[in-house]
């Protein structure tokens, strides 16, 4: 089965702290060649291979929204200010497992999900207050991996994302900020174990983007029009093509993957033509290349590429085309490690996570 990569970008576009020099690497910011790195854990996130902290959704303030992992291996939510750095930590009450903090939106609301005693998902909203309101989709499966995930959520409140059906198989879902539930399935998604429709995140005039799973296990991109309208489609040379972010003019950033197993990254424009581009020193092996991740409102595209050795690099792509790579401080350089960016806002701020030698996770903030 290929790796599922949930779109993690922020809907504008998932203390200890310390500022560190920039890397030699650095991002061609927008406007800025002088970036500053700073780098955060969570207070109580546990430092055993696998725990950490991990960096998902940013504002335009700088708030942070994320995960983290304690000593007992359980995932918490956490919400990092922009200015003091300090940290709020929350799980949803009746979450016997895993709360995931994915997406914040400008007034600071997080959408999510969260796990229960039997492993079943369920979407949940938290208000800046810590209000949080939970949410199950219509014909939702229970058990392992089923259930409800809340992915996006944009500045008017509303989430985007999808469920898993008794069948494991997946439903796109948007939720209006008040609380209506509105499920689609892409023409052609299957109905099988793995199969179906993942949406990923709306921009300000309600188009969705994700990918489905034909009955043949391929996937392909499509953007879902406020209207109801859904449009396919494959880039170049795809076995398998995710769109991941959508900005505010309908320009698609996602990644696909060759025969080979190769990811390479794509812009679509809000006209249909597709640019496939990879970054600088990514690999060529199976399973490595360029998978891009999310895109501000001027066009700049941010991801992270797979280099030889199986490490990960953090990139930028201008929306001319142009690519600048860098990486965190601190970071391992063993397979499964690096520099992996989440989101952009529209401030050109970068946040997401490293993993060090020891395989723990950590924040981080790339500020222009």
């Amino acid at each position: 089965m290929k790796k599922v990569i949930p779109g993690l970008c922020n809907s504008i576009c998932l203390c200890f702290v310390f500022v560190a020099g920039a890397s030699a690497q650095q991002p061609g910011m927008v406007n800025n060649s002088s970036p500053a790195f700073t780098t955060f854990e969570v207070p109580g996130a546990a430092t055993g291979a696998g725990q950490g902290t991990f960096g998902a959704g940013l504002n335009t303030a700088g708030t942070i929204a994320g995960v983290y992992v304690d000593s007992n291996n359980m995932q918490n939510g956490f919400v990092r200010h922009p200015t003091s750095g300090a940290m709020t930590t929350f799980a949803v009450p009746g979450g016997q497992n895993d709360t995931h903090a994915v997406s914040v939106n400008t007034a600071g609301t997080v959408a999510g999900f969260y796990s229960d005693a039997s492993f079943t998902n369920h979407g949940f909203v938290r208000a800046v207050g810590g209000t949080i309101t939970t949410f199950d989709a219509p014909g939702a499966g229970t058990g392992s991996f089923r259930g409800t995930y809340g992915i996006n959520i944009d500045t008017a409140g509303a989430v985007t994302g999808y469920y898993m059906d008794a069948n494991s198989a997946s439903h796109g879902l948007l939720r209006a900020a008040g609380g209506s539930l509105t499920a689609f399935d892409a023409p052609g998604a299957g109905t099988g174990n793995g199969q179906g429709t993942q949406a990923f995140m709306s921009n300000s005039a309600g188009t969705s983007v994700g990918y489905y799973v034909d009955g043949s296990n391929v996937a392909h991109g499509f953007l879902r029009a406020h209207s109801g309208t859904i449009t396919s489609f494959d880039a170049p040379g795809a076995t398998w093509t995710s769109a991941g972010a959508i900005n505010s003019a309908g320009v698609i950033a996602g990644w696909y993957s060759d025969a080979g197993n190769v990811d390479h990254g794509f812009v679509r424009a809000a006209n249909g033509v597709i640019t496939t581009f990879d970054a600088p020193g990514a690999g060529t092996g199976a399973y490595q290349g360029t998978i891009s991740d999310c895109i501000d409102t001027a066009g700049d595209i941010i991801g992270y590429y797979v280099a030889a050795g199986n490490v990960a690099r953090g990139f930028v792509r201008a929306a001319g085309g142009a690519i600048t790579t860098f990486h965190a401080p601190g970071e391992g350089t063993g397979a499964n490690q690096g520099t992996f960016p989440q989101t952009i806002n529209t401030a050109g701020s970068i946040a997401g996570y490293y993993v060090d030698a020891g395989n723990v996770g950590h924040g981080f903030l790339l500020s222009p």
